[in-house]
């Protein structure tokens, strides 16, 4: 048997209603879900998969409208509860008509033949509703009669001087076969564990329907029945007064049955930027689970209350302070009665803060449906991005979820706005945005997208297309939401972080598992920045260099997303060791002593840093030399950059390499990184040194002399793993067996070892 109340249909929105719209409104419509039904509920396409557990919203012929699949598993708040709540969103015109006529039903399907149907209608009782139970039938009672029979009873009290109580009854399934009309039924109300009667009445009803029927019962209550009442002791019944043992349904009176949260933002009376939030709702159980968050009033040792600011003065209802703890409040108030129910259902419960020096923050508790989002832990805090004291002062909260589709909900409602000047009644336009990172670090890249532009002060909505990377940062917190006005002007943020299911998340394999680390998942969408390097403790923007925080020997650059790190190269020093300094803390190189640079009293080394020079971000020592950094390459040792210690200038004047006695040709460089080039070294045979070839013009070539293959690659030659070696600057066209000699290519021999090859 199940329960299904509908209290409003949710809109983006929540627009003020005068009590002639009030009437026309959408509010306190409700069903009774139970097997006694002639309603069929036609499926055009029956799907197994999704078909069960289902909630389906149909027309009184059978035809489907909205279709809801539930999460038996559930959040936070259907655990506690033990109810299943939903939203149907942006609800068509012609299918609100269809509610208000009361042309909809209700299907509540959980295997292939079991099913609960019910007819959604208007309840005027659910406006006061603080008690709900569900009837079943009891033991003994004849089942052929109440197959598929129930009730619900919404269920009132009054904790004024003379307390009473009002009991709606929903029912059917109670009623012998020759009941025509005028059927007479008991309403009883008892102890559970006592043989003890609080209240018994007659109903009649006039023409007994075999789907709904309603009655009513008011009736004075003593102060003890109502604190039993409030505590869960008392249990409701209704029978049939012919045969009560045959026809009667009987269930636990509890906590009303609808799918809320009560909440609010705590705004500060006076300038000051303090801020908070508060949220509270009613377990399965009937006690009130409450939230309070504070932030700046941490040095004020704060006072936190529940008031009543239902009559005309204020009544503190409970302390809610022994539970705060660094300015968070956590507990629950067991089966509170009709002196707390009451302004908490009216909305006129409030959350005061308040300390010694002055400080107020206040907030009335006000109901918001649950569904997506409000079913987790609790809401997030939305901190102003200024903390200058205001009055009033902007502050928002914001609930998020993700659901099996991978979809982000999020319902965000902010507060504290001052009125605009041109029209009180113009509502500000402001934009909500979601913020990732890899990793919350210093210069941590940053994804920002644009969640919805809203106007109004309540917001709820979702957003698809996610990537995976992306959820997976939203469950590891590292992500903020932003609230901007139409200006761009940056006004609230917090951190946040909701759990996403394990089908949404990257999945790696078993030899990758190493790569999971935050900083190292990057979506493949090109709207999110990737060009960031991660070193150490912070990130660096692409084509940026720093020295390294640990080895200040260590200098290191970002490139294509990578952090790369060189040893750093000391040049040479022109001056003797005695004048050799050793370089301070955090420098790497020593540097020589002279005017204008600072000594310790030893005179070996360099002491208080006041001045110096700055190249390409970097700081050096007046009188250092260094070799300049250029990234991607890394240190340019072919330049030797100065410091002058006493105009600061800075100078890179490259090596200065001697001329070639040779062709430029035949000159090669000796390594990679060496600065000049240098001639092949030749030995001439000891049977022409003395002769005239020496002194023959440059222009004329000297007579031929067979050398060794050692002499040739010594000499910077090339090898030819085909034959003999190759002089250096030799030129020739390879051979290939299959194809013979390639004239189209010529190679030369440039450097040891090394040939180049030129198509022709």
């Amino acid at each position: 048997m199940f329960e299904y109340w509908c209290t409003d249909i949710v809109q983006d929105v929540p627009v003020q209603l005068t009590s002639e719209e009030e009437e026309r409104s959408l509010k306190h419509f409700g069903t009774l879900l139970t097997g006694k039904t002639s309603q069929i509920l036609r499926r055009d396409e029956p799907n197994p998969t999704s078909m069960y557990n289902s909630a389906y919203n149909y027309l009184a012929t059978g035809s489907i409208l909205e279709e809801q699949t539930i999460d038996p598993i559930g959040g936070v708040y259907q655990n506690a509860t033990g109810k299943l709540c939903g939203v149907w969103r942006r609800v068509p015109r012609d299918y609100r008509k269809l509610l208000r006529d009361e042309r909809l039903h209700v299907s509540f399907i959980w295997e292939p033949s079991a099913t609960l149907t019910g007819q959604l209608s208007r309840y005027r009782a659910l406006s006061t509703e603080q008690y709900s139970s569900l009837l079943e039938p009891t033991m003994g009672v004849d089942r052929s009669l109440m197959s598929g029979a129930g009730a619900t009873a919404i269920v009132s009290a009054s904790s004024a001087s003379a307390p009473s109580i009002h009991v709606s009854l929903v029912f059917n399934g109670v009623f012998l076969p020759n009941d025509v009309s005028e059927v007479p039924l008991i309403v009883q109300l008892e102890h559970m564990e006592k043989d003890y009667v609080v209240l018994r009445e007659e109903i009649i009803v006039k023409k007994p329907s075999n789907e709904l029927n309603f009655g009513e019962v008011r009736s004075a209550l003593s102060g003890t029945d109502l604190r039993l009442l409030t505590r869960g002791k008392l249990s409701i019944s209704i029978m049939s007064k012919r045969d009560p043992q045959a026809l009667r349904l009987a269930g636990i009176v509890g906590p009303r049955t609808n799918c809320e949260m009560y909440q609010t933002l705590l705004l500060s009376e006076t300038p000051s930027a303090a801020s908070g939030l508060a949220w509270a709702f009613l377990d399965h159980a009937g006690s009130l689970r409450y939230g309070v968050q504070l932030i700046g009033l941490e040095e004020e040792s704060p006072l936190v209350t529940l008031v009543d600011e239902g009559g005309k003065r204020r009544t503190e209802l409970e302390d809610l302070t022994p539970s705060l703890v660094d300015g968070l409040a956590n507990g629950s108030l067991e089966r509170p009665g009709p002196r707390f129910l009451e302004p908490l259902f009216n909305g006129e419960l409030a959350v005061v803060a308040a300390s010694h020096v002055g400080s107020m923050l206040r907030g009335r508790l006000l109901q918001r449906p649950v569904a997506d989002a409000r079913d987790t832990a609790a809401p997030f805090l939305l901190r102003r991005l200024f903390q200058e004291p205001v009055h009033p002062g902007p502050v928002g909260l914001v609930w998020t979820a993700v659901d099996l589709d991978c979809s982000l909900h999020y319902e965000l409602e902010i507060a504290g706005f001052p009125q605009t000047s041109t029209n009180n009644h113009e509502s500000r336009t402001f934009r909500l945005y979601l913020e990732t990172m890899p990793l919350l670090a210093q210069g941590a890249p940053v994804a920002r997208r644009l969640l919805e532009e809203f106007t109004g002060y309540i917001l709820e909505g979702s957003v698809t297309g996610l990537s995976p990377v992306e959820l997976y940062r939203i469950e590891s917190g590292i992500c903020f939401l932003e609230v901007t006005d139409k200006q761009a002007e940056r006004i609230l943020k917090a951190p946040f972080k909701a759990r996403a299911p394990l089908s949404c998340l990257p999945h790696y394999a078993d030899n990758d598992v190493a790569s999971v680390v935050a900083y190292n998942l990057q979506p493949p969408r090109s709207d999110i920045e990737t060009g960031a390097c991660f070193h150490e403790t912070r990130f660096y923007e692409e084509g940026t260099q720093w020295t390294s925080s640990t080895d200040p020997c260590s200098m290191c650059h970002c490139y294509r997303g990578l952090a790369q790190c060189d040893p750093v190269p000391c040049p040479a020093l022109t001056c003797a060791q005695s004048k050799q300094l050793k370089p301070a803390p955090g420098h790497c190189c020593p540097i020589c002593s002279g005017p204008g640079i600072n000594m310790n009293g030893t005179g070996k080394n360099v002491s208080s840093i006041t001045r110096g020079c700055t190249l390409a971000g970097q700081f050096h020592l007046p009188g250092a030399s260094w070799h300049p950094y250029l990234p991607p390459v890394g240190f340019d040792t072919c330049a030797v950059c100065t410091c002058d210690p006493i105009t600061l200038e800075v100078k890179c004047p490259r090596v200065q390499c001697p001329p070639l006695d040779c062709d430029e040709k035949i000159a090669f460089r000796p390594s990679k990184k060496a600065c000049c080039r240098q001639c092949p070294i030749t030995t001439p045979s000891s049977a022409n040194m003395g002769s005239d070839t020496t002194r023959l013009p440059r222009d004329q070539a000297a007579p031929s002399t067979k050398r060794t293959a050692e002499e040739i690659l010594a000499s910077g030659g090339c090898k030819n793993p085909l034959g003999s070696p190759y002089e250096n600057g030799m030129e020739w066209h390879p051979r290939v067996h299959s194809h013979g000699e390639m004239k189209c290519v010529k190679c030369r021999c440039k450097s040891p070892s090394l040939m180049d090859f030129e198509n022709l």
